[in-house]
């Protein structure tokens, strides 16, 4: 009999996260280290060592021997350079360093990596910076600081700089407006949220290594037409066969020992497809966490013998997979800026925020659209699949009667221009 998990230990237990912080830092610097990662301000470089020095030895009580800045370049798998804590003396022994101009910046050589065109394939040089904002975790005897990767004049060379950016600018433009509603006044700090939805195939490694495609491609270019494709008994939310729990198990175990919040997990759509759920976190630490889920799923499904697809189109004639972004928008107050209120002198804030969306997606919904398109994506997307050719936004029927102009209450005496809502023209576009 086997014997019961004590779950709350595990959880986080490879992170540096703030309860490990707040026991290895005294509070004066614990409460600078803490304001950087809440409000994405810069670091304070007169705790860097004191910060460093603590990370170190966390990592090695954790079994960690080397560091490593990781990293998102355009390649959109993850990289770093792994080195030791050891520094030889002069004696022939050694000691542990891990200075605070290690921890803070690195520079790789950044010749293999794409660059868009911003610089030439001599000009080797770029440079990882550490985000405070995502903690650090130690996996297979290293401690992995996420970083950011920028070329020597600062161009973004990764995937979460321009993140960093973006959330940046959510913040500073969504403070202008929200501190003019009532209760409110309070806010300093907007953030989005993201739940990633990982879906994927699971298929014995035997048969995967005799298909060149799946290897070659990550999908199948030829074959024949299965005699049942999606009507067979192994559907959506059917019970999980004894070999795919197993994978699960380990993975939900390694995911929590690395602090990602991993949810629900069931059987997917189509034959051998499966899907993996988390809580919403953070955007930032949200696409970490996804980066991280995906490298552990791969060495996870190799050491159980199977092999993992994340092409979006690995089989014809079954659906594909998708990542569904559960998407929100929040203050550090609390407040859940896409959630209708309860009283009616709140639902201006909630109307403004879904117009701005609404706006934002009618504006730019061809950039929304080249962060999602890939070759691989193209093979899924469909007649019958998500998202459409046309970007659609769907609103709860809570929500339709307010973008309906004969609904918004104005003053019979005057015209439409003289509405009391501020907002009617927007709501007249989308009617």
């Amino acid at each position: 009999m086997e014997s019961a998990l004590d779950l709350k230990p595990i959880y986080g237990s490879k992170v540096f996260r703030e309860a490990v912080i707040r026991m290895r830092l005294n509070k004066k610097i614990y409460q600078s280290y803490l304001k950087t990662i809440e409000t994405g301000s810069s670091l304070d470089v007169s705790i860097a060592p004191d910060v460093a020095k603590a990370m170190m030895e966390w990592a090695i009580e954790n079994g960690a021997t080397h560091y490593a800045h990781w990293f998102l370049p355009m390649t959109d798998v993850t990289a770093c350079k792994h080195d030791s804590f050891f520094t030889p003396t002069s004696i022939g022994e050694s000691t542990l360093e891990f200075p605070p101009s290690t921890l803070v910046k690195g520079e790789p050589d950044a010749s293999s990596f794409p660059s868009g065109g911003l610089r030439a394939t001599f000009e080797a040089r770029g440079y990882t910076t550490w985000d405070p904002t995502s903690p650090a975790f130690v996996k297979d005897g290293t401690l992995f600081i996420p970083s950011v990767f920028v070329s020597y004049n600062g161009e973004a060379l990764d995937r979460k700089l321009p993140l960093l950016r973006s959330v940046e600018a959510l913040n500073r433009e969504g403070l202008r407006f929200i501190k003019f509603f009532k209760g409110q006044e309070d806010v300093k700090r907007i953030t989005a949220s993201v739940g990633a939805e990982q879906e994927y195939f699971l298929i014995d490694r035997k048969h995967y290594e005799e298909r060149l495609d799946l290897k070659m491609c990550g999908r199948t270019l030829l074959g024949a037409k299965p005699p049942k494709a999606q009507q067979l008994d192994d559907h959506y939310m059917s019970g999980i066969k004894i070999r795919v729990s197993d994978y699960m198990k380990e993975l939900d175990h390694e995911l929590w020992e690395l602090g990602i919040p991993a949810k629900t997990k069931h059987n997917e759509v189509a034959p051998s497809q499966h899907e993996l759920a988390p809580v919403y976190e953070n955007v930032n630490i949200a696409a970490d966490h996804n980066q991280m889920t995906m490298e552990l799923m791969r060495t996870i499904a190799k050491k159980k013998g199977l092999a993992l697809l994340l092409h979006e189109k690995p089989f014809a004639y079954v659906n594909g997979s998708g990542k569904h972004n559960n998407y929100s928008l929040g203050t550090d107050t609390g407040v859940n800026l896409l959630q209708p209120r309860d009283r009616s002198e709140d639902d201006g804030l909630f109307l403004l925020v879904l117009c701005a969306f609404l706006l934002a997606v009618d504006n730019y919904g061809d950039l929304i659209r080249m962060a999602a398109a890939s070759h691989s994506n193209d093979q899924r997307l469909g007649v019958s699949r998500l998202p459409l050719q046309l970007f659609p936004v769907s609103l709860a029927k809570e929500s339709q009667p307010n973008f309906y102009p004969q609904q918004i209450q104005i003053q019979s005496s005057l015209n439409a221009k003289k509405a009391k809502c501020p907002f009617y023209h927007q709501f007249q576009t989308y009617h």
